[in-house]
């Protein structure tokens, strides 16, 4: 009996908390801040241009003709998902009105490994949107079989269909040699001849999203031919465009919870990073996130600035998977100098740097590697876009040292690396790694 009670309270009590944190919450309609929801046309801000191609380059499948295919090319959160998608919803929905049979098939390369499994991810969508079984397995059956069935079901079910391949050149598929065709390229020429070979009744069109503005380069020269988009170029948003997108998107929160200064504050970060929407999308809700979290009735300036270190502090553990335990070190030592140091460092000294690393794994009973070694390391660092460096000379006969600077935030650097690294016992040793680093900075600035 007792045990039944306890569960029932404990039950009562998990219900309590979950209904008080959605009472509690800061967010009216957090799905606003979903960076991939599709949004009403009066939430999109300095896209008017791109707007009006792609409504005039898809109007034809309302007409009963073939819309062209498109290319739409800019740097990442500039807008391409957000305005086909807008656009081919409000198609959707006229063309359902005057009972015409317009398709959206959608798919994200970015995960996609090969061109089957792109094909079959095809299949799967076409057949989710259209109702009907995928009629082919994920394996065991050729790629032309899984072909051949997307054409039936769009053919079967649609007059008008229109295929989104986003972040189209990350589906690059197995090369084996370099001058092997990407299979974007084997893509894109199937499913851009499939009308043109009669192998699907319906029209077909393809909007293809990238990155890359020398996309059409990497193709084939029979897909460039046979795809030959009409093209739509996106370029990064300022610092004014992204506050109008948050204001456009701030009744996401509930009313006079947002501080002023949220808005300029989540543009700021954003703008900072080649002008980015979903970076500023993605700011404006952890922040809210945040505040949620910690209990608060309103959102303020340090719940954006947190965000922010989260945000590098994820990007920093994703961009680390690829480090070994060595070069992890060597960007942990050269991190807590510019953290530690008593001076306003604007970059590190390879030489302070090294002699720091060399302290830590005598502290921390690791291999300590050669200074060239620790220059490599740091070298790789860079192509990871941790830091960037600069040779300098320190006068006649003092010869050239590299000096580092951080992109993010060094103390989340370093923040990051501890705890991925376990280093427990540097922590205990905070003071004396501490007056080491600045030991060895007075020693480089003054020749002690």
């Amino acid at each position: 009996m007792a045990d039944g009670e306890d569960q029932q309270s404990l039950s009562q009590s998990i219900k309590g908390r979950l209904q008080e944190g959605v009472q509690n919450s800061v967010f009216r309609d957090k799905g606003l801040l979903d960076p991939d929801a599709v949004i009403d046309e009066d939430r999109i801000v300095g896209r008017d241009d791109q707007l009006d191609d792609i409504i005039t380059y898809l109007r034809p499948a309302l007409q009963g003709n073939r819309p062209p295919n498109m290319l739409l090319y800019g740097p990442s959160g500039t807008g391409k998902s957000l305005i086909i998608n807008a656009v081919c919803q409000q198609v959707l929905e006229l063309a359902n009105a005057q009972d015409d049979r317009f398709g959206v098939i959608k798919i994200n390369c970015q995960t996609i490994k090969s061109h089957d499994r792109a094909v079959y991810r095809l299949v799967e969508n076409a057949a989710n949107e259209a109702g009907v079984e995928i009629g082919v397995p994920q394996s065991g059956v050729s790629t032309d079989q899984k072909l051949n069935r997307f054409y039936e079901v769009l053919s079967n079910n649609f007059d008008s269909v229109i295929i989104i391949l986003d972040e189209v050149d990350l589906l690059v598929g197995r090369q084996r040699d370099p001058n092997d065709e990407p299979a974007y390229s084997k893509l894109l020429y199937q499913l851009s001849r499939a009308s043109q070979l009669g192998q699907i009744e319906g029209h077909v069109s393809v909007a293809a999203l990238t990155n890359d503005p020398r996309f059409m380069e990497n193709l084939d020269g029979r897909a460039e031919s046979s795809f030959n988009p009409q093209d739509v170029v996106f370029s990064d948003y300022d610092a004014d465009q992204l506050q109008s997108i948050l204001r456009r998107r701030r009744d996401a929160y509930r009313e006079d919870v947002l501080e002023d200064g949220i808005i300029p504050l989540s543009s700021a970060f954003a703008a900072q990073d080649h002008g980015d929407a979903r970076k500023a999308i993605d700011l404006f809700r952890k922040a809210g996130e945040i505040a949620d979290r910690e209990g608060e009735e309103t959102v303020h300036e340090g719940h954006v600035r947190d965000a922010q270190k989260e945000a590098e502090r994820d990007r920093t553990l994703t961009q680390m998977q690829g480090l070994s335990t060595q070069k992890k070190l060597s960007l942990y030592a050269t991190a807590i100098v510019p953290v530690y140091s008593q001076r306003n460092l604007n970059a590190v000294p390879s030489t302070v740097a090294y002699r720091v690393y060399q302290y830590l794994t005598e502290l921390l009973d690791a291999d300590t590697k050669s200074r060239d070694s620790y220059l490599r390391y740091m070298s790789e660092a860079e192509t990871y876009n941790f830091v960037t460096s600069e040779k300098r000379g320190r006068g006649y006969g003092s010869g050239v040292h590299k000096e580092y600077s951080f992109v993010d935030d060094p103390g989340v650097v370093a923040e990051t690396l501890r705890a991925d690294i376990r280093l427990e016992e540097a922590d205990d040793e905070g003071d004396l790694i501490k007056s080491v680093v600045n030991a060895q900075i007075d020693d480089f600035f003054e020749g002690k």
